[in-house]
């Protein structure tokens, strides 16, 4: 009885497993086409003060500059690519992690001819300028401020559990769709691998992110740093059985319990969303070329469903 169990859950997994694209997240130029957010500078220069003044928008925020989100990506010209994200909010777990990989992958993104990585948070600028100063993230990544979500439904990402029923508390359908029970389906099979490791999977950039955190004194710290803060030891190689393993077993899930306790947690009050319809929209990314072209596109089915930055770098070797 129990292996029908599991064989019935396994093939669930893997028939919700297949992503199917909304058009409007497959052309994010035309989708987005209209879609006016702020960009919130986090470092002052000259050019970016300049910008800054004449483009000043109503909030007289002298750090926001005004962007046609679909014009911005029809300037990609010749081989330059642009990697959009569509984030969440900015206490949400995948913003969180959306933020990580694109700070932790951006050497090896303009490797492949990224020349530009644009964030959108459904936050307001302090609310993005402060998840931003948490992760450290490069000054050349253009975050764009989206307190109401607005660009997020216009890629066409989800909106999660029941997201038109005005009679259910937000948190009970975020809560839902947390434990997996409630369309869309995709969060366990998102999570659980934090908890049960992959043998082939690639831990370089849960490591950089343990590494930020703990630099900046989050709990749990699991590395051993160096004088010059190089890590020269991690618990989980000393982890039974699997330190082997490309992934260990509760590798990932550390470093989500990191951004749980010391980053979500500690900073909601700063972080949360203004928009309680936020707090169960779910995000999504695309990669795009020359003219506005679409190389790579994706939505997320859940919570810490977000890409394999890996596997964007390979589709994009590949193209």
């Amino acid at each position: 009885m129990m292996d029908l169990f599991w064989t019935l859950l396994l093939l669930s997994f893997s028939a919700g497993s297949c992503l199917v694209i909304p058009i409007s997240a497959a052309r994010p130029a035309q989708s987005l086409s209209g879609v006016i957010l702020d960009r919130v500078i986090l470092h002052e220069d000259s050019a970016a003060t300049t910008t800054s003044k004449a483009n000043k928008n109503n909030n007289n925020d002298d750090d926001v500059v005004s962007v046609d989100v679909g014009k911005s990506l029809l300037e990609t010209s010749g081989a330059q690519k642009t990697l959009l994200i569509v984030g969440t909010h900015c206490a949400d777990f995948n913003m969180v992690e959306y933020a990580q990989k694109a700070n932790i992958y951006w050497s090896k993104l303009k490797e492949q001819g990224i020349s530009r990585c644009i964030l959108i948070m459904n936050g307001t600028p302090s609310s993005c300028r402060k998840l931003a100063l948490l992760l450290d993230l490069d000054s050349d990544i253009e975050i764009l401020s989206d307190p109401t979500g607005k660009a997020g439904l216009s890629f066409g990402v989800s909106s999660g559990f029941r997201p038109d029923d005005a009679n259910l508390s937000p948190w009970i359908k975020v809560t839902v769709v947390g434990l997996g029970l409630g369309p869309p389906w995709m969060t366990l099979p998102a999570v659980l691998p934090g908890y049960f490791g992959d043998p082939n999977g690639k831990r370089d950039w849960i490591e950089a992110g343990l590494k930020q955190g703990q630099l900046a004194g989050r709990w749990p710290a699991v590395l051993e740093l160096d004088g010059s803060n190089n890590i020269v030891g991690n618990k989980f190689d000393d982890f039974p059985l699997f330190s082997g393993w490309g992934r260990r077993p509760f590798e990932l899930a550390t470093l989500r319990l990191q951004n749980l306790v010391s980053i979500q947690l500690k900073h909601w009050d700063e972080l949360k969303p203004v928009d309680d319809k936020c707090l169960t929209q779910l995000g999504g990314c695309a990669v795009v070329g020359a003219d506005g072209v679409t190389l790579y596109s994706w939505v997320d089915r859940g919570l810490c469903d977000v890409p394999d930055i890996e596997g964007i770098l390979e589709a994009l070797a590949l193209s």
